[in-house]
């Protein structure tokens, strides 16, 4: 699968994003993750319902699947890992995370096709 992390293709559907609520600062958006660790290769896509799919390398141990996330995250929104928060879901596999200072518009046009 092509990952929207620059090695070949990107996310091809918008990806399912909601704006902030009443706990985020204005302009921030929220995204919903399907999260698959020890994945051979890590990548994004976008699935057909909207939500975005990303597969880490990293295993779910001690944290290291949701950090190797906001790597992903933050290198395919060209935005700063610090502005990348878990709200939901820090030990599930569906997350919801907080993307400071992007908002849902940004965040669908980076996520989007190339």
């Amino acid at each position: 699968m092509p990952g929207a992390d620059g090695a070949g293709g990107g996310a091809r559907r918008a990806a399912r994003t909601t704006a902030a609520s009443g706990h985020d600062a204005p302009g921030d958006a929220r995204l919903t993750v399907d999260v698959h660790p020890r994945a051979g290769t890590s990548g994004l896509e976008v699935r057909p319902d909207g939500v975005l799919r990303a597969r880490v390398a990293a295993a779910p141990v001690d944290g290291a699947a949701n950090q190797a996330l906001r790597s992903l995250l933050a290198d395919a929104l060209g935005c700063p890992r610090s502005a990348i928060e878990i709200v939901q879901g820090k030990r599930a596999r569906r997350k919801v995370v907080r993307l400071r200072g992007l908002s849902a518009d940004a965040v669908r046009r980076r996520l989007g096709p190339n």
